[in-house]
């Protein structure tokens, strides 16, 4: 059978005081109401005889704080999510605050259940890479004055706090790039979506084929985690096409496209030369290493959890918005024809 949880009212049951006396001694108040050294010894000491936790949610809604900040990313196993959290949740511990992880698997019906139980908790915070779908779930935490930062893609119709990378001049690059490597008939795979940063990347790369007089050749495969359904939707677009380039707009995309192209027989940079969005640390594993447009990973992580403590340390004096946007680097390795490694930093 499961042992009852202790109280504070039984606590001070057990001692014949007040609950009131009780709580002020466990939230270190006793000195502030008097209450003598000779009590305060007697219940810490039957405190931690009885090995008595206090219910942290209680606890918040007395206090109007839990310590808890809420992170809701894609998904929390990818390179640049897991990274970014990692680096999120250091700050946040140094700072006294613990870090509830979430995947939304960019589904707008689930992330609206995790910002519910979120809000059930009492978070002090919420940091969220949000999935289409959801404005009207931010734009409520917004009106209610919750600290929200958002991260990697934002609601261009939502005046919130965000930081992004140019994601519009990191394809352009990248693109402009192949196109002066003598590279023409440039494929750009990536995956459907309105989102900001997709959309963003989808037009640095026409920006740059337009430039140069060049025809976009566009494929665009439906998100999913399962790679069999990403992989063969890739298959049949690059197969029997004489494309000599080809930019991926995610890592993930990449890593699928990667096997796409050891499938077909393509020789990597001979037959086809391969740049991704997202750098992580397979692309330099690969033989010959792949060419990537890296974030700045610690920088993204830095803006965001300094953004959310601005606002959680400020709650009664009106925060203002912040947007950041920050630089990507083309780092250049042998999958684009070049023996040594370079960084371009984007404008």
């Amino acid at each position: 059978m499961l042992k009852k949880r202790l109280s504070i009212v039984d606590i001070a049951n057990k001692l014949n005081i007040s609950k009131t006396t009780v709580s002020f001694i466990l939230n270190g108040r006793a000195k502030e109401k008097r209450i003598s050294e000779e009590l305060v010894a007697r219940v810490l000491k039957f405190v931690d005889e009885v090995g008595y936790k206090p219910n942290s949610l209680a606890k918040s809604l007395r206090t109007g704080k839990s310590n808890i900040i809420g992170l809701m990313v894609e998904n929390i196993s990818d390179y640049f999510f897991a990274n970014i959290a990692r680096h999120i949740e250091d700050r946040a511990y140094k700072n006294g605050y613990k870090i509830i992880y979430c995947s939304t698997d960019n589904d707008a019906a689930k992330t609206s259940e995790l910002i519910a139980m979120f809000r059930d908790r009492h978070v002090d915070g919420y940091i969220i890479a949000p999935p289409p779908g959801i404005e009207s779930e931010v734009a409520a935490l917004l009106k209610d004055e919750l600290p929200v930062v958002l991260f990697d893609r934002y609601f261009p119709g939502i005046d919130s706090s965000y930081v992004v990378t140019d994601n519009l001049y990191g394809t352009y690059n990248a693109t402009q790039y192949l196109v002066d490597q003598g590279y023409k008939n440039i494929a750009f795979v990536t995956f459907e979506s309105d989102q900001t940063q997709m959309q963003a990347r989808m037009d640095g790369y026409k920006k740059a084929l337009k430039e140069n007089g060049l025809t976009p050749q566009i494929k665009e495969v439906v998100f999913n985690q399962d790679s069999k359904r990403i992989i063969e939707p890739i298959t049949d677009f690059m197969k029997n096409k004489d494309f000599d380039a080809v930019l991926f707009g995610t890592n993930w995309v990449g890593n699928c496209g990667l096997k796409v192209l050891a499938n077909l027989g393509l020789r990597i940079p001979d037959d086809i030369a391969v740049i991704s969005f997202d750098d992580n640390d397979l692309f330099e594993l690969y033989s010959p290493s792949v060419t990537a447009i890296a974030q700045p990973l610690e920088e993204i992580a830095d803006k965001v959890i300094t953004m959310l403590l601005n606002q959680m340390n400020n709650r009664n004096e009106n925060v203002k918005p912040e947007q950041v946007t920050l630089k990507t680097e083309l780092k250049i390795r042998g999958s684009s024809s070049v023996s040594t490694p370079m960084v371009l930093v984007s404008k």
